[in-house]
């Protein structure tokens, strides 16, 4: 099957966070702060999504006060932070509400090869940038890097896909 007709029965989006809606690097100041950046495409796209009937939820193996901001700002209520498991968080997203089947999950790394795997994830993303193992499991590669909009393509395929592309 290829990749734009997995994309048709798409209901749902898991995203991780560092390497996909940042560039995976972390910065502390000296007060011990912690900083990341995130595109302001891929919020665009993660709300677009959203309005299309696109369920959103954020799994990362990181806890941070950034990404909960993050995540309300655009209006994502299925999130897990500090998962050891990411499959045992998409189990707990899936019990509270959060599409069972027909989902596609975006990693870069290989702790996000365990949500590649899980019988739920129809079709597997990955960033330009990925490491090579998860590079070389993922039905569909961004051509951007991690941070630098990347949910703008997946949002592309998945509506352009179901026919809920408005801007061609």
């Amino acid at each position: 099957m290829s990749t734009e007709q997995i994309a048709k029965s798409i209901q749902g989006i898991v995203f991780d966070v560092d390497g996909v809606l940042t560039d995976g690097r972390i910065i502390y100041d000296d007060a011990g702060n912690e900083t990341k950046q995130f595109h302001v495409r891929d919020g665009a796209s993660i709300k677009l999504l959203a309005s299309k009937g696109i369920a959103i939820a954020i799994i990362t193996g990181r806890q941070s006060a950034m990404v909960s901001r993050r995540a309300e700002e655009l209006g994502i209520v299925h999130i897990m932070q500090g998962a050891d498991s990411k499959t045992d968080a998409l189990k707990a997203l899936i019990d509270n509400g959060f599409p069972s089947q027909d989902l596609c999950a975006i990693g870069d790394d290989i702790q996000d090869l365990q949500l590649f795997n899980h019988p739920s994830i129809t079709l597997r993303a990955t960033v330009a940038d990925a490491h090579p193992v998860v590079l070389a499991k993922a039905d569909f590669i961004t051509l951007r890097v991690g941070g630098a909009g990347v949910a703008l393509e997946l949002a592309e395929l998945i509506l352009k896909a179901q026919g809920k592309w408005d801007f061609d």
